[in-house]
């Protein structure tokens, strides 16, 4: 197997600076999971469809500028494009409370920033996944990032929550301020951050088109991370569904209010934080294999519990169900990112979770838009209990590979070498 190269150990304090830059925004963020769609709902009295259709424009860039972001971010100086990604998502998310200010929101605005926020996020998104394995010692990887994911859960559990008080004292678009300042906070403590290397000149003269089919072709020709790949897709695809529906269901068909709402999609965030907890010990008790495979069987089984949702004491099957779904879904992620950054070169790794993530979170969009076709024509229970039934693929791909049958796929010696395509 192709293994990078570890550099010299960096700054430890470079790594703390990265990681509450990125807590920070992402606690922002989980602010805006609950605020934007209720502004869409709320400000704009957006039907189901139109909700969805926003929660579509804040996904879809990975499918449509997914692959040339690894061939960007490999050729850019890492901390102007995570510091410029920062900026321009504050820029994009102040507009929606000044345009209620000026009593002028339309729902083409609501898309339109969603979808800017959305393409900012994919360059973020790879050039952090990049930066990571340069500062973090190999054997510490699937702690460090353990830690990341695990406060990623923690904004969810704490954001969703302040998210729907700040609903119910200032309003859905003028509660978007947080996030706004989240990233500002990012931005100004990335800038004390030195790039890992000098920038791309050396591969300016390089066809972009070239280098995404070698990443391409990697990916779809290693034993591993196909795999993962394909659980990696029906995992997003049943999230992008839930999210999109789950404001609307929540509000209009079991009749919580806004801070309720917000409560129980923290329990997202509670899964992710127990998740985080566990798989390091995990991994090493049951070997990498058999704790993602524990996850594919457990995931589903917590997803089918939200659609029988009801209101008072039926609350607590939704946020169960969101808790397990959220403990599954960080456990297999924080597995697959770790073996990427373990078993691709650096000069690759960039290309690589671009291709990843042009795949498996290209279905964003997707599922969203599905979730809200469904639920215009069946009605929002309906169509959340469809999605949930979908989640019942996702092992198959595991399942159905030699992969099940290693108990440690992060081992070396887990699959054969893959060699970057010429």
């Amino acid at each position: 197997m192709t293994s990078p190269t570890q550099p010299a150990p960096p700054d430890r304090s470079v790594f703390w600076r990265i990681w509450t830059a990125h807590s920070t925004s992402a606690f922002g963020t989980a602010v805006t999971t609950v605020a934007m769609p209720l502004v869409a709902v709320l400000e704009l009295d957006a039907g189901t469809f139109e909700t969805s259709v926003v929660a579509a424009a804040g996904m879809c860039a990975w499918l449509l500028f997914g692959l040339p972001a690894g061939v960007i971010v490999d050729r850019l100086p890492l901390r102007p494009v995570l510091v410029g990604a920062d900026l321009l998502r504050a820029a994009a998310l102040v507009s929606v409370p000044t345009a209620v200010y000026l009593d002028v929101l339309t729902l083409a605005q609501l898309v339109i920033v969603a979808f800017v926020i959305s393409v900012a996020s994919v360059i973020f998104e790879v050039g952090y996944s990049t930066y990571l394995p340069a500062v973090v010692a190999k054997e510490r990887l699937i702690a460090s990032n353990s830690m990341i994911q695990g406060s990623e859960s923690v904004s969810q559990i704490a954001g969703p929550a302040l998210g729907g008080s700040l609903v119910q004292a200032l309003g859905a678009a003028y509660s978007l301020i947080a996030d706004v300042v989240s990233y500002v906070v990012s931005a100004t403590l990335l800038m004390t951050v030195p790039s890992p290397r000098g920038g791309g000149a050396r591969k300016a003269d390089r066809n972009m088109a070239a280098e995404i089919r070698e990443g391409i072709e990697y990916v779809r020709r290693h034993p591993v991370i196909s795999r993962l790949v394909f659980v990696g897709t029906g995992f997003n695809f049943a999230t992008a569904a839930i999210d999109a529906l789950t404001a609307v269901f929540l509000v209009r068909t079991v009749e919580a209010d806004s801070y309720v709402v917000g409560l129980l999609i923290a329990g997202l965030g509670l899964g992710g934080v127990l998740g985080a907890a566990v798989t390091t010990s995990l991994v090493k008790w049951l070997g990498a294999t058999r704790a993602a495979v524990l996850t594919l069987f457990a995931a589903p089984l917590s997803a089918l519990l939200m659609p029988f949702t009801s209101s008072g004491w039926g609350l607590s099957l939704f946020l169960l169900g969101n808790v397990g779904w959220g403990a599954c879904t960080v456990t297999f992620a924080i597995i697959g990112r770790t073996y990427r950054q373990t078993a691709v070169a650096p000069e690759l790794l960039p290309r690589v979770v671009a291709t990843v993530r042009f795949v498996s979170w290209g279905v964003f969009p997707v599922g969203a838009l599905l979730a809200g076709v469904l639920g215009e024509a069946f009605g929002n229970r309906t169509a959340l209990l469809a999605c949930c039934l979908c989640t019942l693929l996702i092992p198959v791909p595991v399942l159905a590979s030699p992969l099940r049958k290693r108990s440690d796929f992060l081992d070396p010696e887990a699959a054969a070498p893959v060699e970057p395509a010429r």
